[in-house]
């Protein structure tokens, strides 16, 4: 017995020896955790004393650890326990955060997207990094405002050009401009985050090999899960290769999604006036352009809906989106955008956006000012995209129906949002500037007084819809063609089958 307790002491001393090579708590570099006392340097000096022996985990134990800028380095864990803390602090007079560094040297983004150093947690040309941890970081002393100076800093995490990146578990209560930026950052895994945040939640920019998962974020005031493919790194970069599956996306007041009384703004839901954001988007920047995405399993709720956009130049293309509910969508459910806004280098072509399925979609209560809108711009069709499986339930059009476009602006080079392009006079789908497109099993309804049509589509070629319905509003056509070809409509209980070669305009 005495060989064995023996034994066993020898194993804990070594296991704890072990534990305390690898693990750097920052109360043993100096941190107090207090709240109240800037722990900035402690925390640094954990991380390069980690660094300097080829890695290993930077501990934070429960408290409230007041910081600037922490800079990540290679092989690096930060593990943030449950009832820890990494609150920013709030600058005063020339001490603050760490200076926004040279960005790309262009215009072809904002202030935000070109700089990484003026955050809370940023890292550079890193690999084999981690945040882990049940624990929470504040942004609490973080602006959520565009162009700044030193030292005011305005994101919770950056990172760019890094690989092997994982960030899990941990919340983020007020992340900013941006909850994570993440620029060039490959093999990248997200995983269970809670974010309820000033402005965008996490934007993942010309980044390949993407896995979120997991993650609920409220962001009323900005995009919550947003893929960009910026000129931010000086050169066109895909964000490719991202699966998002198990997520939610809201618009909840702000602090009241991690406080549990999820609150609205209900004044804001009719119509879209820069009202709660939230939603799952592609763009706006989208010079690279994105290949080889996949949705699914997520919720949206209180907040726009659906976004795919490209109007910088680049590919958007082979995606595929299903099984995805929303509620109370304050404007369009599904917003697919081929423009010509083009900021970017001279000379790049208009991009396109091509090969998309989605499949499985159940709205209810959606903002029918700007039903769903497909567009692109005149000689750049969007191409080749299935819907299927879909039944919106749209909002009554009431105050709003004076305001009914009748020439709906084709807004070429204008920043892409439904609401630019005012009340649509489609409250189902809108589709303009398409070819080859098929519709199976698809309903639209209204749930109060209605005028227009359900379906409006103006320059579309080869579409093909079977088992498609829509609730008929009073005295209004279900169908309004123009410039159309090759259209067919076949299996409809709301109006007969037929099959039209040409078409200049013709209503049904």
């Amino acid at each position: 017995m005495k060989k064995i307790a023996y034994l066993f002491f020898v194993l804990v001393t070594a296991s704890q020896a072990l534990f305390a090579a690898v693990n750097f708590n920052v109360k043993d570099f100096g941190a107090k955790g207090n709240g109240e006392t800037l722990d900035t340097e402690a925390i640094n000096k954990a991380i390069e004393a980690a660094a300097k022996q080829g890695g290993g985990t930077v501990y934070f134990p429960a408290g409230t650890y007041l910081s600037y800028s922490i800079r990540l380095k290679s092989n690096i864990s930060l593990y943030i326990d449950q009832g820890a803390t990494i609150l920013a602090a709030t600058p005063t007079g020339d001490v603050g955060y760490d200076a926004p560094e040279t960005g790309a040297g262009n215009k072809f983004q904002d202030f935000g997207h070109s700089h990484w150093h003026n955050s809370l947690i940023w890292g550079e040309n890193l690999e084999n990094i981690s945040i882990l941890g049940p624990g929470t970081i504040f942004g609490k002393g973080l602006t959520r405002e565009g162009p700044h100076r030193a030292p005011i800093g305005n994101k919770a995490i950056a990172l760019k050009l890094c690989k092997n990146v994982i960030l899990k578990d941990f919340t983020i209560l007020y992340g900013g401009h941006f909850g994570i930026l993440a620029t060039g950052v490959d093999n990248f895994t997200i995983d269970n985050l809670k974010m309820d945040t000033n402005r965008d939640g996490m934007d993942i920019d010309c980044c390949r090999n993407v896995r979120i998962s997991n993650c609920t974020i409220n962001s009323p005031w900005d995009d919550a899960i947003c893929l960009k493919s910026s000129y931010a790194l000086g050169y066109a970069r895909a964000t490719e290769n991202v699966t998002i599956t198990n997520c939610q996306v809201t618009g909840y007041d702000r602090g009241t999604f991690i406080n549990g009384t999820y609150q609205r703004n209900e004044a804001k839901l009719v119509p879209d006036k820069e009202g709660p954001t939230g939603r799952i988007k592609f763009g706006t920047e989208s010079n690279g352009g994105f290949k080889n995405i996949t949705i699914s399993n997520c919720v949206f709720e209180f907040c726009r809906g659906l976004a795919l956009e490209t109007v910088d130049g680049g590919l958007l293309e082979d995606i595929t989106i299903t099984n995805i509910t929303m509620r109370d969508i304050v404007n369009s459910p599904i917003f697919l955008r081929l423009g010509g806004r083009m900021r970017g280098p001279e000379g790049v072509p208009v991009g396109k956006l091509r090969r998309v399925i989605i499949s499985n979609l159940m709205v209810y209560n959606a903002d029918s000012h700007f039903s769903s809108l497909i567009s692109g711009i005149p000689g750049h069709d969007i191409e080749d995209v299935k819907l299927n499986n879909i039944r919106i339930y749209y909002r009554p059009i009431d105050s709003a129906e004076s305001k009914i476009q009748k020439i709906v602006p084709e807004h070429e080079k204008a920043y892409p949002e439904p609401e630019k392009f005012g009340v649509l006079p489609a409250y189902g789908f809108f589709i303009r500037h398409a070819r080859n497109f098929e519709m199976n099993n698809v309903e639209v309804s209204f749930l109060g007084k209605e005028t227009r049509p359900a379906f409006i589509l103006d320059d579309v070629k080869n579409i093909e819809m079977r088992n498609v319905e829509a609730q008929k509003a009073p005295g209004a056509p279900l169908f309004q063609l123009k410039n159309v070809e090759n259209f067919s409509i076949s299996d409809s209980k709301s109006t007969k089958d037929r099959a039209l070669k040409t078409v200049k305009e013709k209503s049904f």
